[in-house]
């Protein structure tokens, strides 16, 4: 079964590889112009940096030796999850038009689960990537057709899709970080400030 696991998680990898042909204009995400104020893009870089906090932070707060953790045989890990997103983040950057930096590796992703500094230093560099593929598109081409996992759409509607891809993998971190007795770092805050007030008040 976790052969399974595996072969899944390449597959996806091999889905968002295989997205789109890489075009002449393809480029290091450093090349990139300056992050727009408005329009498609912004509102996505702004959900692009609510989920890359979301997942660094919950990252930072499972214990290390949670990584290998999982709910059940076949099911990816705690730190398959992150190896994913992070694998995910360069494979949808190169279908929207930015390959990989030079040498870049998938299986050296998959084979860093296990070890929370590289990882979590992974996935921050792997939103950065996705960050400067976004920014180096044109709002004018939102419209126009755009393969996405697999799926024909247009540039905004694999926004969406995107999003709905954080936002599944989002959830199963935060389940696994429930199930491992971790509270999610925000949570933990919002609590805090609820407790506040009510401390205040009391004679």
């Amino acid at each position: 079964m976790r052969r399974i696991s595996l072969y899944f998680l390449g597959f996806t990898v091999m889905v968002l590889w295989y997205s789109t042909p890489v075009r002449a204009q393809d480029k290091p995400a450093a090349m990139a112009a300056t992050a727009p104020a408005s329009g498609p893009r912004a509102e996505f870089l702004e959900e692009i940096a609510y989920y890359e906090q979301r997942y660094t932070r919950l990252a930072e707060a499972m214990p290390a030796e949670k990584y290998s953790w999982r709910p059940g045989e076949g099911v990816r890990s705690v730190g398959e999850v992150y190896a994913h997103i992070v694998a995910a983040n360069y494979g949808v950057a190169r279908a929207l038009g930015t390959a990989p930096p030079a040498g870049f590796d998938f299986k050296v992703i998959q084979g860093l689960s296990g070890d929370k500094p590289k990882l979590i230093q992974a996935l921050k560099d792997s939103f950065a990537h996705f960050r400067g593929a976004i920014i180096g598109l044109n709002d004018a081409d939102a419209d126009k057709p755009q393969k996405m996992f697999n799926r024909q759409t247009t540039l905004r509607g694999s926004f969406i899709m995107i999003s709905g891809h954080f936002g599944e993998h989002l959830g199963q971190s935060i389940a696994y970080a429930r199930m491992n007795g971790v509270v999610p770092p925000w949570t933990e805050e919002f609590q805090q400030q609820e407790q506040k007030p009510a401390e205040r008040k009391k004679p």
